[in-house]
């Protein structure tokens, strides 16, 4: 089985028959496992089912086969009676109701007639990022990171028979703005990492907080979240964007514990979850070029700020065609020059900016799970583009 290659789910099935205890996994037990393999941390270093062929697999391709697996437990494990052709097609609704941009990688364009093909497709889409550029750092991080979603959305609409969107929104949502409030606790913060924050911060679309050092868990609602799995992926998630090389300084464990008091786990849970990703760290770290850097969070701007200054140029003429026609962006990005925009200005202009990248096809990657993190440093590149008049004031 490749799964870089067309068919690889057709054999993934058949060799999964070898394996029918996968079948009996419970949600927990299935958590543990993609814990284990470093899916949930968004760095798959192995695969969860067991393999005796001689493939050596990319991460990519691991990570297609956790996700994909982790998709196949769940419906077996939530609908009575499944089998393995009523599993694709529920997939195949369930990304079909998250795909609402209807961009030009679109799930349900997907032109291919075979079920399977489709969804081999699909998944590909869900895990791609741009390798030339984003090649195992930080972005490519969080994207794969947020994978598990799709996992516990599937699940929801599973469960509740609804169109899962608006739940997979806000679970993204909210560990977005818990990132933030993860990486604002900082007691000593160099200039990197106020950048980072700022960047965070800037990039939150769907909730308003503050990038100041009063921001707390007021700007988000952990109520929603009630089953274990849940709250043990975003205090898992967490443990990772606090990550140091050395030791939690009292900020980062203090915000760490009040999160785990949100979420209503013990302190032992919370404690747990920070050493296992010290753990997963220390005995993957040079699997994992991100963690490589004594300054990831530099090492994270740089890269991002070249990716996004690429990008930029290489679609210069398009980018300002499109800017210059829509109205209501020039003059904001014009007003930005001389004065602060407001709240409901800024989400103006995100929201204006994520429609154009949806007509750029080499602009995609915006608007990927973890894309919205670039969307600040694309406005800062974009005054350089625009004529000069546009800059009088500056």
């Amino acid at each position: 089985m490749n799964p870089s290659t067309t068919g690889w789910i057709d054999k993934f099935l058949r060799d999964i028959d070898k394996t029918p205890d996968l079948f009996k996994y419970s949600l927990d037990e299935l958590y543990f496992n993609l814990k284990r393999v470093g899916f949930i941390y968004g760095a798959s270093i192995d695969i969860i089912i067991p393999d005796n062929s001689d493939i050596i697999y990319s991460e990519e391709e691991k990570t297609k086969i956790n996700l994909f697996t982790a998709l196949l437990v769940t419906y077996f494990d939530t609908i009575e009676n499944s089998n393995k052709e009523d599993c694709i097609k529920s997939l195949i609704q369930f990304y079909n109701f998250l795909d609402t941009k209807k961009s030009f990688f679109s799930f349900s364009n997907v032109l291919v007639t075979n079920n399977n093909e489709k969804l081999e497709k699909i998944i590909h889409t869900r895990i791609q990022t741009n390798e030339s550029v984003f090649r195992k750092n930080f972005s490519h991080l969080l994207t794969n990171a947020l994978l598990f979603i799709d996992v516990l959305a599937f699940e929801y609409f599973l469960v509740h028979d609804t169109n899962p969107f608006h739940y997979a929104a806000k679970l993204e949502e909210s560990l977005t703005t818990i990132f933030f409030l993860a990486l604002n606790s900082k007691e000593e913060k160099d200039e990197y990492d106020e950048l980072l924050v700022k960047l965070f911060s800037s990039s939150v679309r769907y909730t308003t907080i503050s990038d100041g050092d009063n921001s707390s868990f007021d700007h988000i609602n952990l109520d929603p979240y009630t089953d274990e799995i849940e709250k043990t992926y975003i205090l898992n998630l967490t443990s990772l964007s606090v990550w140091n090389p050395e030791e939690l300084n009292n900020g980062q464990q203090s915000f760490m514990y009040a999160l785990g008091a949100e979420l209503k786990l013990s302190d032992a849970i919370v404690k747990e979850s920070i050493d296992l990703v010290q753990k997963f760290i220390a005995d993957h770290k040079e699997n994992i070029s991100f963690f490589k850097y004594s300054s990831p969070a530099l090492h994270f701007y740089q890269q991002t700020s070249r990716t996004v200054s690429v990008l930029v140029l290489r679609n210069k003429k398009r980018l300002i065609k499109e800017i210059t026609e829509s109205k209501d962006l020039m003059i904001l990005l014009g007003q930005s020059t001389v004065r602060e925009l407001s709240k409901e200005e800024k989400q103006q202009v995100k929201k204006q900016l994520l429609d154009i990248c949806k007509t750029i096809p080499s602009l995609a990657i915006f608007i990927l799970p973890g894309g919205s993190l670039l969307l600040p440093l694309l406005v800062k590149f974009i005054p350089k583009l625009l004529p000069s008049a546009f800059n009088e004031n500056t």
